[in-house]
């Protein structure tokens, strides 16, 4: 294995008044990683299948999906979806962060950032790194300005270094839309199952795709 795709989808938000009906109880963030280019190319034409044939498949339709949603796709259709991805090649790793347990100090604008920060740091060195490895590949829902880009791109690049197994692995982090990278829509869709299981106490989905996850915990519990 030389190279390695890793998507990146969050459920939830960083707000901490809980007053308000808006704030999530739980921060989730989940990572689909695919070990090889093929695997790959055979989760985004998932993705597309799935937009065409169960979304996108009436006559006379005024309106074109572009995009598949945890939030607004059936559980048909996510089943239909899994379905249609590769048996091999890739596998889950998601966190919820326990809001609730998160200090003061971190409440705040440049705080979150920072926190933010940490858990994707902290799940991907989750991930095992083959000794072969050559290129890493990491895209993320673009949500940040471009000094948070920066600052995100940075802080990751001089934590991997310390636990990637060679110094040569080269590291791309791409910050993209979700309707341009089918692959986010794909990893949207399990990090809100991972959330919906998390918030709700509801597995239909959650159960389809349970075996693909490879490392699940609670952060702060």
């Amino acid at each position: 294995m030389s190279h390695l795709s890793i998507y990146l989808d969050e459920s939830g938000d960083l707000g901490f008044d809980h007053s308000k009906i808006a704030t999530s109880k739980y921060f989730v963030v989940t990572l689909l990683v695919c070990e090889d280019i093929q695997t790959t190319r055979n989760i985004k034409k998932a993705v597309l299948r799935t937009i065409k044939n169960k979304l996108n498949n009436r006559k006379n339709k005024r309106r074109i999906v572009q995009e598949l949603k945890g939030t607004l796709t059936t559980l048909q259709i996510k089943q239909y979806f899994f379905k249609q991805c590769p048996k091999e090649g890739w596998s889950l790793y998601s966190v919820t962060l326990n809001k609730k347990k998160v200090k003061q100090n971190l409440h705040g604008k440049i705080g979150k950032q920072k926190l933010y920060n940490f858990i994707a740091k902290f799940l991907i060195e989750k991930i095992h790194f083959p000794k072969a490895i050559k290129t890493i590949n990491l895209v993320l829902d673009k949500c940040k300005n471009s000094k948070e880009i920066k600052d995100f791109n940075l802080y990751l690049e001089t934590q991997l270094k310390s636990f990637l197994p060679n110094l040569d692995v080269i590291l791309d982090i791409n910050h993209k839309s979700s309707h341009e990278i089918p692959e986010l829509q794909a990893v949207d869709l399990f990090c809100w199952g991972i959330a919906r299981k998390k918030s709700h106490n509801d597995t239909q989905w959650y159960d389809v795709f349970k075996e693909k996850i490879k490392f699940e915990t609670i952060y702060l519990k």
